[in-house]
């Protein structure tokens, strides 16, 4: 990633859907255009619900990772 880009974080770990897509709108609102958002989550459904979040508010997510079932995106904001 891009030092350039402002990173916030969100450590969604121990947290269920919905609750790691609410923090993570609720943060996205926070940044400016170009601005990335970092998330961590454990919640086995995030995969799928941080790509419909994407694609849903059109924030691209420009990461995903998976380790040892810790999940790890990265938003931009649009």
């Amino acid at each position: 990633m891009s030092e350039a880009h402002h990173k916030a974080q969100l450590d969604a770990r121990g947290l269920f859907c919905p609750m790691p897509i609410l923090k993570a709108s609720s943060l996205m609102e926070t940044l400016k255009t170009g601005e990335q958002l970092e998330v961590l989550a454990d919640d086995p459904a995030a995969p799928s619900d941080f790509a419909a979040f994407s694609k849903r508010t059109g924030h691209p997510l420009r990461e995903h990772t998976e380790n040892a079932g810790i999940y790890r995106f990265v938003l931009e904001h649009k």
